[in-house]
């Protein structure tokens, strides 16, 4: 999931000692505006917190801090033996939100499950154009050919018929865009004409009731009093979004937001000096990368790309950008904590001469490449211009010129889906724990068709490998076809993997019951303020 960003000057009506400040309210101060609430559109975190983790609900759900599966809407499940066939059995009595501008007859059923993924997963269905963003995990993921049917049996049970066997199918229910909407919500919109209004005013079953929202500045949520897991001990849940890490900082100082993400990490031994502040950080499942624009030349050769990987140097672009010990090298796409990854491949060394060799012997002269960067920061790009910058000079010295071009967050990605880019730099947020979250979403064949993957990069080998490591079941026959999925990708390089950034966020010791994730997502159903 790509993480991200925004500028907005220090002005909140959230001071220390304004009402929403109190003990039952929590002011958050996030790194970017959200691209929209209809969750099911977009693949970036901040649109999963301000969306899919206030004001939706799952089948399923990752327990706090881990990525262990546990119940959510389904109480429980059966899988067939041929792994073709999920049967969930949904838990009753679950209340949609009431608000202003609905109100729901009746509780969450089999019909809004099925709403739910037949909006996605059939042209036909009613819904199925509203998505102006398409649907992006969805169709990168190849859900539409996975998934053969979605069925009601009763009131409270839904079976799935896959294709084939899906090893991540189940984690992959636990993702934001798998969140159960209110069909009868739905209809409503459709016969006023307003489906619009699905991506401005949500409804779900989540722990928080949408509230309003000023772009730029703030999103306000109430606490939803028929949350069936029990009301949350907060009744205001603010993000304050704020684009500068400094000011973050700032905020939470000063208590205006009790909860800052994303300090930059040379921040963070200075932060643990305030007694009225805590850190918390983990090993994350985070990848930064520069993303390759395969389809334009001379790119499509992957001699110029291994070139542009060949003149980056790494190790000096980690300790300015990140700072000692908060990110470790990335060689290839994901974590070496995770399932298949290659440890026998060697990361690009920093060889500008042997660069200047590869472009000659691929005929490229005077190359010059543009690269976008967002204008803000985020934990897996803490200072995107300095990186920029550093790596221009690194090209430089390989003979090949560097534009950089800083774009606004919700811009930068309209503009790389569309393929506008030379090369890209982004971040990914890992959002189930399984491998294939970070290679079918951002380098399939069908990524590549929907813009998502931002190298736009097909490779029919790799497309093969991880294919049939999504089929098999046993982690032990998944693991060397990821392995050798890799080593194509290393040689062909569609990206210049740069580093796995260790998570960091930090709020004011009167917060209790917030649960920093692998996964980079900030859910507050359990937080509460003393």
């Amino acid at each position: 999931m790509h993480s991200t960003l925004r500028h907005l000057p220090l002005v909140l009506a959230l001071a220390a000692g304004a009402p929403l400040a109190q003990a039952k309210s929590l002011a958050v101060c996030t790194e970017a505006s959200p691209e929209g609430f209809d969750v099911v559109q977009y693949t970036s975190a901040v649109t999963a917190d301000a969306a899919g983790e206030t004001l939706f609900n799952r089948l399923l759900a990752f327990k706090p801090g881990t990525t262990e599966l546990e119940p959510s809407l389904a109480q429980r499940w059966e899988i067939s033996d041929d792994g073709l066939t999920y049967t969930f059995h949904l838990r009753p009595d679950v209340p949609f939100h009431r608000t202003g501008y609905f109100t729901p007859s009746r509780t969450m059923n089999a019909d809004d499950v099925l709403w739910s993924f037949q909006r996605q997963l059939d042209p036909k269905h009613p819904w199925h154009e509203s998505a102006a963003r398409g649907y992006g995990f969805f169709d990168s993921m190849g859900l539409g050919e996975l998934i053969e049917r979605v069925e009601k049996l009763d009131e409270l049970t839904v079976r799935f018929t896959l294709t084939r066997p899906e090893a991540p199918f189940l984690a992959n229910l636990a993702m934001p865009f798998t969140s159960i909407y209110s069909a009868e919500y739905g209809d409503q919109l459709l016969a006023a004409g307003k489906q619009s209004q699905l991506n401005a005013q949500p409804i779900g079953t989540g722990p928080f009731v949408f509230g309003r929202y000023q772009k730029d500045a703030q999103i306000r949520f109430k606490a939803n009093p028929d949350y069936f897991e029990g009301k949350p001990k907060l009744d205001n849940l603010i993000f304050a979004i704020t684009l500068d890490p400094n000011v973050r900082l700032q905020r939470v100082r000063a208590n205006e937001c009790q909860l800052a993400l994303y300090p930059k990490p040379q921040d963070v031994a200075q932060l643990r000096q305030d007694a009225n502040l805590a850190v918390d950080e983990i090993d994350a499942l985070l990848t930064t990368y520069v993303a390759i624009n395969t389809t334009r030349k001379p790119l499509d050769d992957a001699r110029v790309r291994q070139a542009i990987n060949l003149a980056i140097d790494k190790p000096s672009l980690l300790g300015a950008v990140f700072g000692p010990g908060a990110a470790s090298p990335a060689v290839l796409p994901y974590p070496p904590t995770l399932l298949g990854y290659n440890h026998d491949i060697q990361g690009w060394p920093h060889d500008p001469e042997r660069a200047r060799a590869l472009l000659a012997e691929a005929g490229v002269k005077d190359l010059r490449i543009d690269l976008f960067i967002r204008n803000g920061s985020s934990p897996t790009i803490p200072n995107p211009a300095l990186a920029a910058q550093m790596m221009q000079a690194d090209l430089a010295r390989a003979g090949i010129t560097l534009t950089i071009r800083s774009l606004e967050w919700g811009e930068l990605l309209k503009r790389a889906k569309a393929g506008e880019h030379d090369l890209v730099l982004l971040g990914w947020a890992g959002d189930n724990g399984d491998p294939d979250n970070f290679l079918s979403p951002n380098l399939s064949c069908a990524a590549a068709e929907t813009g998502e993957n931002q190298a736009r990069w097909c490779d029919p080998t790799f497309e093969a490998l991880i294919g049939k490591a999504r089929a098999a079941s046993d982690p032990a026959e998944r693991a060397p076809l990821y392995e050798e999925a890799l080593a194509v990708f290393h040689r062909q390089s569609p990206w210049i993997p740069l580093a796995h950034p260790r998570l960091f966020n930090v709020r004011r010791t009167t917060v209790e019951g917030y649960t920093i994730s692998p996964m980079s997502n900030n859910n507050f159903a359990r937080t509460r303020v003393r």
